[in-house]
Formats: C-alpha cells, structure tokens, sequence
C-alpha cells in the first residue's frame, strides 16, 4: 500500500468542523444518526441520484450529498472533500463497490487501519491471524476430492454470502464451482450462529483493558438469509436437491439476539487474542471489527470469518443494545466511531485511528 501522510493531510484540516461521510448503504443511516448525536456534520456519498429514502428519515440523513456516477469516481473528489474536512468510514459496501485497490489509494483520512484489508479479505491469512490468535476455526479442505462431509464453498470478498453453496460430495462441488474465483472450502459447523460486534480503542483505556488501550462488545445479531433459513418449508436439503434448488446464503436482514452470560468471558477472550495478534501483524486492528461464530452444543466457539469494520449486523441497534446499554444509554456502533473521532480530536491522537 502507498504510504499515505495523515499527519499532513489533517494539518489543514479545520479540527471543529469534522465531517463524517460514507457511503449511501450498508450502515449508513446509524453512521450518519451517531455522528449527528456527536454534534459532527455528516455527507452521503451516493451513485447517479440523491437517495429519496433518506428524507423519510430525518436523523439518519446526511446533511450533504455528494453525487458521483461511479463509485470508482469518489477518488476524483478527494481533494473538493478534503476542504469539507472529511473522515471516510468505510464499511462493507463500501470496500466492495469501491474495490479493494482503489479503496487502499482514496487519498482521504479514513477511520481504521486499511492495512487489515489484505488479512480479512485473504482467506489464506484470514486463517493464519486467527488460528495464530489461538481461535478454533472450521476445518479446510485443500482438496474437493477430499469431501465427505458437508462442506460450505465461500467466495473471496464481502458479497454478503452470494455465492455460497453446500456441498457434500467431490461431484457437487465440481457441477455448482465458479472456477474463475477465489475460494475456500470449510466444513459445515452445526450450531448456533452469533456474529460478536467489538470496538477496539488504542487510545482509551476505560473499558476491557489490553496491552494497548481498550476492547467493547457493543451488540451481537444473527443473518437472516435466503434461501437457506426457509428450505425446512419445502422438505429437506437432499428432497430440495434432487429438485434442483440449492440453499443459498445471501443475507437479507440481521436479527438481534444476546448470549448466554456465561459465554461472555470467551467472548471478550477471543476479542483480545485478534486484537493482540494484529497489533503484531500489521500494527492493529482500529475500532469496529466482528467475529462471524457457531457455538456448538459443546459450547465451543468456532470463528468462521472476521468482519474489520462496522457491519450490517449493528443496524437493529441505532437507540443501542442490550450490552451498549450496559455502557452508555443510547449508543450505537454508529455512535461510538464518532465518539472516537471526537476524543481523539480533543487529545490531538487524529492520526493514531485514521490511515
């Protein structure tokens, strides 16, 4: 990644007059109501049109918009919005539509480290972060010849599951591959699923302390997804099949949940073990970040995948959760990055969570 300066690209900018933008999707509507609570000026960034939803929406819309005709476009305007004293908080959509290249050169202070782009969206070393951080991860099959068992079949990138597949035998996973995408092989946990919504700080220490600043669960959710959470509707996966229909997993909505509290001391365990180990990968892991689980019936933890920023999953809780409760009244995940942009302005620390 070419080395951006943020130290001098924020020398210009107007400390009291922070502007948080992201893009029109995603987690947009929490980011932009967590940053007005802030007292922080917001921008939309959207593709071809104003987005009329927003209006219906008063406090989850942005007080500016720019509007570009590509996504890939937004680089264009980086200097227009570095005089808005923008911060870019990236979130799944984001990286996707923008692309990974791109997004790694956008010439703008963004909140996070970009460096974590290369660990999460590798599956090779997606898998040597976490199992190096002491997590139990699902099972890889190098070898399609290898399957015996049911296997799930994921694609590279943030798709939101499109793509997915089940596959039990070596002959169906060769009829249902895409072969000219990256992929990998796991075999399929059965559990419950829980996706962990984490805050890292490295410049406070008032919460779950670590080697360096602090960790917050703010919420957790579970991903409705279609069609695989409805088949049990029609018959089993193998009637499903010899039919012709295939489960999918695209993710359509999140529904909240909690977890047992005596599962808890795990969870903020397996939050400090990725934290730690990125501190030496690649200098940390900043801010919003999700461990994507299965709890078996033994009640282990098994992390298929980590999310490295905020995601979609957080959106049932914009008036917070019922952990964010446990630490501030109405905090969303939203809200804490602006919450974190604040402090660190105050503190002169800008350049310590923005790359």
């Amino acid at each position: 990644m070419a080395e951006i300066n943020i130290k001098d690209m924020l020398a210009s900018y107007d400390k009291k007059n922070l502007t948080v933008a992201t893009v029109c999707s995603h987690s947009s509507l929490q980011i932009f109501n967590g940053a007005r609570k802030e007292g922080l000026k917001t921008l939309g960034i959207a593709v071809g049109e104003k987005k009329k939803f927003y209006d219906a929406f008063p406090l989850g819309r942005p007080d500016e918009f720019l509007i570009v005709d590509n996504y890939k476009d937004i680089a264009k305007h980086s200097e227009e919005l570095r005089e808005k004293n923008v911060i870019v908080i990236p979130h799944g959509s984001f990286v996707e539509y923008l692309g990974a290249e791109n997004f790694l050169k956008l010439n703008l202070p963004t909140f996070g480290n970009r460096n974590v782009l290369m660990w999460e969206s590798d599956r090779n070393k997606e898998r040597k972060w976490l199992e190096g951080a002491g997590l139990t991860m699902p099972k890889e099959i190098k070898d399609p010849h290898d399957i015996d068992n049911p296997v799930i079949v994921k694609y590279y990138g943030a798709k939101g599951g499109k793509g997915f597949f089940i596959a039990k035998t070596y002959e169906e996973f060769s009829r249902r591959i895409e072969t000219n995408k990256s992929f990998v092989i796991q075999e399929f946990v059965m559990g419950t699923r829980y996706y962990l919504h984490y805050f890292y700080s490295p410049i406070q220490d008032n919460a779950y302390k670590l080697s360096k600043g602090s960790l917050q669960l703010i919420s957790m959710d579970r991903r409705d997804e279609t069609t695989i959470d409805e088949v049990q509707r029609l018959g089993s996966i193998a009637e499903l099949e010899e039919l012709g229909i295939h489960p999918t997993f695209v993710v359509t909505g999140n529904i909240p949940i909690v977890i047992r509290e005596s599962l808890l001391p795990r969870v903020f365990e397996m939050g400090e073990a990725v934290i730690e180990k990125s501190l030496k990968l690649f200098g940390g892991l900043i801010g919003s970040f999700c461990l994507e689980t299965v709890v078996t019936e033994d009640l282990e933890f098994k992390v298929f995948e980590i999310s490295a920023r905020i995601v979609a999953g957080t959106n049932p809780y914009i008036s917070g959760s019922p952990y964010s409760e446990l630490i501030q009244p109405d905090m969303s995940t939203g809200r804490r990055i602006a919450q974190e942009i604040k402090y660190a302005t105050k503190q002169n620390s800008l350049d310590k969570i923005l790359t």
